[in-house]
């Protein structure tokens, strides 16, 4: 084994290489002797921050120079929060690995420590996801959502500064960085609910590449793999990448997952419901996409009222 070698491609952020660093160490606890080197990427993603992502091009912005890293054979495989992957890799590349998830809900995060029900009218909430934003303003017309770029140290600093009134983050991105204590409120599903793949880690590979799935096998997590599975075909069904007002979140049921899903107009007074179980991760993501879509999906995905 001592002859092994594994190179992991990663964006530099702080909390990147707390995923890389983490699943480099799950690598080579698995297998003695493995020598995990890691590539540091910037990404069009992380250079491009004065837009929107829905504006730029998604969040797929971030993974485009990690897999021409491994189409290359610069790097053997990436590390992604599943939450910035969109939902259909292109040719040649899998997700062999979906597992390590942490809390999935968001959380509010505010200067003085108040809850989404104690911010004042008109405070300012910085997000830049229009799933959070819609969810938002359907509890809280009154709030303004700012838009807000950069890594999750960046955020907490303009929140600090004064540059807003509160933010909403993933819970398992401060968990990872040490940071839960910064978290006002941990955010309902009734209120929030989550993006699909959200608090999961994925691995990416080249399709083919026998002897990366091979070492990549013992990492593999069947039950987070298949509620992500269901959350993430709802996206695809819909045709909705990862910027789109969609929350979908599954948890375990029996040998089955159970599967629910939100669909909002960005000003949140529209909201589309739909729920799902079974034991085919695939069928019941593609049962509630059919739900959301009889209830006018594809108008609201569209712009439409």
């Amino acid at each position: 084994m001592s002859a092994l070698r594994l190179v992991i491609a990663t964006r530099q952020s702080q909390l990147a290489l707390w995923q890389a660093n983490f699943v480099s160490a799950r690598l080579r606890e698995a297998h003695p002797g493995l020598t995990v080197e890691l590539l540091g990427i910037t990404t069009r993603g992380d250079r491009w921050l004065s837009s929107p992502l829905a504006e730029v091009g998604g969040k797929g912005l971030f993974i485009k120079e990690l897999e021409e890293a491994l189409a290359s054979g610069t790097a053997d495989v990436a590390v992604h929060s599943v939450k910035d992957v969109p939902a259909e890799l292109p040719e040649g590349f899998a997700m062999p690995v979906i597992a390590y998830r942490e809390d999935p809900r968001d959380v509010l995060v505010s200067r003085d420590g108040v809850t989404l029900a104690g911010l004042h009218a008109g405070a300012r909430v910085g997000s830049s996801s229009l799933r959070r934003q819609a969810q938002l303003l359907a509890r809280r017309p009154d709030l303004l959502i700012e838009p807000i770029r950069g890594n999750v140290d960046t955020r907490l600093r303009k929140l600090d500064d004064g540059d807003y009134d509160a933010l909403v983050l993933a819970a398992a991105g401060l968990a990872r960085l040490g940071l839960a204590g910064r978290a006002s409120e941990y955010l309902a599903t009734d209120d929030c609910l989550p993006a699909a793949g959200q608090g999961a880690l994925g691995i990416e590979c080249r399709a083919g590449d026998g002897r990366v799935r091979a070492l990549l096998e013992p990492l593999e997590d069947a039950q987070v793999a298949a509620c992500v599975c269901a959350e993430r075909t709802v996206s695809a069904v819909l045709g909705a990448d990862c910027t789109a007002p969609l929350a979908a979140h599954a948890t375990p049921l029996g040998q089955g997952v159970m599967l629910q899903s939100r669909l909002a107009t960005t000003d949140g007074r529209k909201i589309l419901e739909a729920r799902g179980e079974g034991a085919d991760p695939v069928a019941v993501g593609k049962s509630v996409a059919e739900s959301l879509l009889a209830q006018g999906a594809a108008e609201v995905l569209g712009g439409g009222d």
